[in-house]
């Protein structure tokens, strides 16, 4: 059993282990002998029976009886009255192989099985059932074969729960009881088929968990099952777009893929992005598949519908993703004109986009915006170094900060008239819980209680929309992760998680409290009075990011100073050009896996991580983008062959980030990777490279 510690056997023990151990291997020979032989005669079914009651977990013999079965009740001449025998005989055989371990996978399958002839008797199964449950009542072997055979008896899943409701009420603590009552209200909620008989069924289970919570506030079976009610209560129906880029009604001027010294990114609507792979970043609620041309169309002079592919941008390489991406060509426009040119998307008005449960999009969306190609009139032949010291940034103008909102901020909901579909009675629902859970802390210092009321509120905050930005319990949703980090250190990482995400809600909340982490780049020799603009979220203790849909038109981003495990979101956003990642944990190149999909990147800060210092990252070998994998993001094509002189054998992981990757430059100082070797590695794989750790490297 779960958390019992091991013992050294007694000699005596080891002695009756010897023994059995000898019997189990002459009866396992002799039975191995008549299953090779086909022989299904009494003496061998006995053999089979009695190597079962002393090993359950033989699958071999359990089959074996399968076709000894079949074997007998094929046989000429066989009476109903003998076919019923010999489907009692297996059920005797189960039972006594139970008695030696009553979790055994092998005896209740086979069981099930024998049941499923339709020659057995079903009246002696609940008292067998109920003689195990007593002897465990979490025993999910017998609770699975119970829900079988309930339904085999026709009993009415009132009659279910009402059981459920009994072993509960003996015990608290029994999850099995209450993971099955979860299973039989769900039958009963898709039954309701009025929204109202579905909240009245919801009303009342909330009343019994409760009763359950109060008597017993650190037991986590409870709070699981109220998990699932809150879950049932609130659960996001159909995908809904909650983010773009470009935003509706924006207004771009787009340059070529050129320095920051050529074009210097002064204003929140001037973008450097490759002409022949304009980003068109499509973000949802959750994750959808069936994004294509048929089901989003594009009305542009420049561009034609059918030439546009959409692609998912799931680490996965899952065809369903929460957010989609499609690339216009640009590059045929006339760069002397200074019109702008009209780009219209729709997308939702026919079937196709659904979420994994089959539920379509539910809201059409039409997106509008101009996007001008601005002529280069000279282009510097190098980059410039980006140098991220503090002196090299200054507060943005007030001019630059007017185009916020149309950037980020109600642009989807403006547009295409959201209505919220929230209820009067979830919004009831959720203060009552509030309030229930408020007052049980407040006789209880129950960790998993500070938990769901941390859920609860932040339920709360984004409950008129999914597009809302408040964040009224930001400050005690964080004070709750605080408290906990201390409480229980063992999920230390898990709480210090949740946290980052709150404060990333929080400080990107509003334009107001945006625009407190934006900073004009002074470091570098431009014409323009105005450097690039960068977003600082550096120093901000976080540890995972997120928000990352108000984040689509970010291009130069330090995430500095933090303490960031993963990136995983940052794949989203396909403007960035410049990403500091310095002085944070990142543990290995798996860990940067997302970088692969920002073609755009030119400038990336890695150093002073834990990138080679800890033990070999397996992942990636065991995942898709193994070289053995079919499934990986793996094309040998001329552009991404490693040269022959590459050491891609030991530095394989790296490869696998950078090879998409146009970088000039990278700072990889202070990880243990980062010798003489693995730099020129790095140089052979990245031929555009110019500095590497602040030097130059004057390639030509």
């Amino acid at each position: 059993m779960h958390g019992r510690p091991r013992t050294a056997p007694k000699p005596e023990d080891a002695a009756a282990s010897a023994a059995k151990a000898q019997k189990l291997r002459g009866l396992q020979s002799q039975f191995l002998s008549y299953h090779h032989s086909r022989i299904y005669t009494e003496e061998a079914l006995d053999a089979s029976a009695k190597l079962l009651e002393i090993n359950p977990e033989y699958y071999t013999a359990w089959n074996y009886r399968k076709l000894a079965v079949e074997h007998r009740v094929g046989e000429s001449g066989s009476s109903p009255e003998s076919v019923k025998s010999i489907f009692d005989e297996e059920l005797k055989v189960v039972e006594n192989a139970l008695r030696q371990n009553f979790k055994s996978y092998g005896a209740w399958y086979h069981r099930t099985w024998v049941l499923s002839k339709g020659h057995s008797s079903l009246d002696h199964e609940l008292r067998l059932l109920d003689r195990f449950q007593k002897a465990d009542p979490r025993n999910f072997h017998a609770w699975n074969y119970r829900r079988f055979v309930a339904a085999l008896l026709g009993r009415s899943v009132e009659d279910e729960l009402q059981y459920t409701e009994d072993l509960i009420g003996n015990n608290f603590s029994n999850y099995s009881a209450w993971h099955n009552r979860s299973m039989l209200l769900s039958e009963i909620l898709k039954k309701k088929e009025q929204e109202s008989s579905s909240q009245d069924v919801i009303s009342k289970e909330y009343e019994f968990v409760l009763n359950a919570l109060y008597t017993d506030p650190d037991d986590q079976s409870g709070w699981f099952y109220h998990l699932w009610l809150l879950d049932q209560t609130f659960k996001v129906k159909a995908p809904l777009l909650v983010s773009s880029w470009p935003v509706p009604g924006s207004d771009l001027v787009v340059s070529g893929n050129v320095s920051f010294a050529d074009h210097p990114l002064s204003s929140f609507s001037e973008f450097t992005v490759a002409l022949e792979r304009f980003p068109v970043v499509l973000y949802f609620n959750q994750n959808v598949e069936g994004v294509n041309s048929s089901t989003v169309t594009i009305q542009s002079t420049f561009v034609q519908n059918e030439d546009v592919t959409w692609k998912p941008l799931s680490l996965q390489n899952s065809p369903a993703s929460k957010v989609w991406v499609g690339y216009l060509d640009l590059s045929g426009v006339d760069h002397h004109s200074s019109a702008p040119y009209t780009v219209e998307i729709k997308l939702g008005h026919h079937q196709g986009i659904m979420s994994s449960n089959g539920l379509q999009l539910s809201i059409p969306f039409d997106l509008s915006f101009t996007v001008s190609v601005k002529p280069l009139e000279t282009q510097s032949s190098k980059d410039e170094k980006v140098a991220w010291e503090e002196d090299k940034f200054c507060a943005c103008e007030t001019h630059l900060q007017v185009a916020i909102p149309c950037l980020c901020y109600d642009g989807i909901t403006v547009d295409n008239k959201y209505e919220p579909t929230t209820s009067d009675w979830q919004i009831g629902t959720i203060a009552e819980e509030i309030s229930q859970i408020r007052n049980l802390l407040a006789i209880s210092d129950s960790k998993i209680g500070k938990i769901t009321l941390a859920r609860l509120l932040m339920a709360h905050d984004a409950m008129s929309s999914p597009y809302a930005t408040q964040t009224v319990h930001a400050e005690e949703v964080l004070g709750l992760y605080s408290e906990l980090m201390k409480l229980d250190p063992s999920h230390y990482q898990y709480y210090k998680d949740e946290r980052s995400l709150v404060l990333l809600q929080q400080l990107l909340s509003s334009r107001e409290t945006l625009l407190r982490y934006c900073f004009c780049y002074r470091g570098i020799t431009s014409p323009s009075a105005y450097g690039p603009i960068c977003l600082r979220l550096n120093n901000q203790s976080i540890s995972r990011m997120g928000s990352f849909d108000k984040l689509l038109w970010v291009q130069m981003l330090d995430l500095s100073d933090n303490e960031l495990h993963s990136i995983e979101g940052i794949e989203a956003l396909q403007l960035l050009r410049c990403l500091n990642l310095g002085r944070n944990k990142l543990r290995s190149f798996t860990s940067l896996d997302p970088l692969r999909y920002l073609r755009s990147l030119k400038v990336l800060n890695i150093s002073h991580n834990e990138i080679g210092l800890h033990s070999i990252d397996t992942t990636r070998y065991s995942c898709s983008a193994s070289p053995l994998s079919h499934n990986g993001e793996i094309i040998w094509s001329d552009d991404v062959f490693p040269p022959e002189d590459a050491d891609v054998t030991n530095y394989w992981d790296a490869f696998m980030v950078f090879k998409s990757l146009e970088l000039t430059q990278l700072d990889i100082v202070g990880n243990a990777v980062a010798n003489e070797k693995f730099k020129s590695f790095l140089l052979k794989i990245l031929p555009k490279l110019q500095f590497l750790d602040g030097q130059n490297l004057h390639r030509i």
